[in-house]
């Protein structure tokens, strides 16, 4: 199976909108296309999933062992023609300055995949041959196979880039240098871009796309420089619940709740729950006989008016956690479970188990890597689970007041960051976004909680 790392030296150079080309390109060309995003990102791997039809799974080293992180790629993988893992920031970027922990680089080392190296050469010339030794020689470990560069000005300037590379760096393959096309570019706002349930790529947009990378792109050399022996061997890190779904757990999923990890969703499915959509932004009540909520993060501040207008889901939600129905909510779910949301210039009534107004801020407020250990048993786990995430958001909410248990503590390399993680009743929110391959354990006590609460409400 042919598959490779598509890097960058920074955030900012292309490398989304690269990927999406070649997928879109490999598609046109007949071939299947498993998508990937290294790190804790829910945006691109929307456009992923719209440009492929394969849904788009993250890889992360800091928030995952190593194993679950090859096992999910193996998994994923199996069967298609061509894997292709976005990276995340810089080729060797992560949560610190001294390890590749979280790093794109860490995950193609874990994967043995080879790198194709984005470069913005706007307003260089020989210089961005010495950027790509730089990248290339950094660390051993990490095989630069090629470089694509972006924002070629001219045919005089692609000419002296691929001459600097091929007297240089014999070893590395200028794949490709594409022309500024502002045509190309995707809108972005505060926490990226905009989302492909937003902004749905149009087939003029995705053929223009595909159109230039087969114009400027060498495909076949791109293949032949990334084709190794896959040597990565899946390994089982949760054991299926013997085929019986006893258990329905409705999970939010419309414009306004579009971030949850995959492989949450797998796990989830795998402990024995069988999962039911719903929006509510749309649907006046829950799925029929479900034992548990999942409301996942996503953009609730930019939908408040309708979210706030649609008083019967925000009623049948409010019912369900008076009742002890296990809901684990996050981010934009969490959100959503505040009294109220301050955006649009007016505050709009959300679900209000948690009575407190949220506000958003012209900047960001928070973001990074997350541990937490929780602190007495919860619906996600027993006192003493320890399990890492990731938060980002541009809101703060109102104090929580007691009664409400606080039952994360969390830290960041060891470094006390607090306590959060609010508990009423069987509902646990908060705004860190939990990936429960960090400790598989979480979906299987969710679901057990859920398993529980149909129990007690059958007898």
């Amino acid at each position: 199976m042919k598959r490779f790392v598509i890097a960058a030296p920074h955030s900012g150079s292309g490398k989304t909108t690269v990927t999406l080309g070649i997928m879109a390109l490999l598609r046109r060309r007949g071939l299947s296309v498993a998508p990937f995003k290294v790190g804790p990102d829910f945006i691109d791997p929307g456009y992923h999933r719209l440009v492929t039809g394969a849904p788009s799974v993250n890889l992360d080293g800091w928030m995952c062992p190593p194993g679950f992180v090859r096992d999910t790629f193996a998994r994923h993988a199996a069967g298609v023609d061509v894997a292709v893992i976005e990276g995340v920031m810089g080729l060797f970027d992560g949560i610190d300055g001294v390890s590749e922990s979280g790093s794109t680089a860490q995950v193609a080392k874990l994967l043995a995949a080879p790198v194709v190296l984005v470069v913005d050469a706007r307003s260089q010339a020989r210089s961005a041959a010495a950027l790509v030794h730089g990248f290339a020689s950094f660390d051993p470990g990490v095989k630069v196979a090629g470089a694509i560069f972006n924002n070629v000005a001219s045919a005089n300037h692609e000419a002296i880039l691929r001459e600097a590379v091929a007297a240089s760096l014999p070893h590395v393959a200028v794949l490709g240098c594409l022309p500024k096309d502002p045509a190309l570019g995707i809108p972005s706002r505060h926490l990226g871009l905009t989302t492909a349930e937003e902004n749905p790529l149009s087939d003029e947009f995705l053929g223009h796309l595909a159109g230039v990378m087969e114009r400027h792109l060498d495909l076949e050399r791109l293949l032949d420089a990334t084709q190794e022996e896959f040597p990565v061997q899946g390994e089982q890190t949760c054991v299926k619940a013997d085929g019986f779904r006893q258990v329905r757990i409705a999970v939010a999923r419309d414009a306004a709740f579009c971030f949850a990890y995959p492989d949450n969703l797998r796990l989830l499915e795998e402990a024995g729950a069988e999962l039911c959509y719903f929006s509510p932004l749309a649907d006046a009540a829950l799925p029929d006989g479900v034992d548990g909520i999942y409301l996942p993060g996503g953009y609730p501040e930019l939908f408040a008016a309708r979210l706030a207008e649609n008083a019967a889901m925000r009623q049948a939600i409010l019912s369900a956690v008076e009742r002890d129905m296990p809901v684990y909510a996050e981010c934009g779910g969490f959100i959503y479970l505040t009294g109220a949301v301050a955006a649009d210039e007016g505050s709009h009534a959300m679900v209000g188990i948690f009575p407190v107004l949220t506000r958003m801020l012209p900047r960001r407020k928070a973001l990074g890597y997350r541990e937490v250990e929780l602190l007495a048993d919860g619906v996600v786990g027993s006192k003493g689970t320890v399990a890492r995430g990731h938060e980002f958001h541009y809101s703060e909410m109102e104090e929580v007041p007691q009664p409400f248990e606080r039952l994360y503590r969390v830290s960041r390399k060891g470094i006390d960051l607090g306590f959060e993680g609010y508990r009423y009743r069987n509902c646990l929110a908060s705004y860190i976004h939990l990936h429960f391959g960090s400790a598989p354990g979480i979906a299987r006590d969710f679901v057990g909680h859920c398993r529980a609460y149909r129990t007690r409400s059958l007898t």
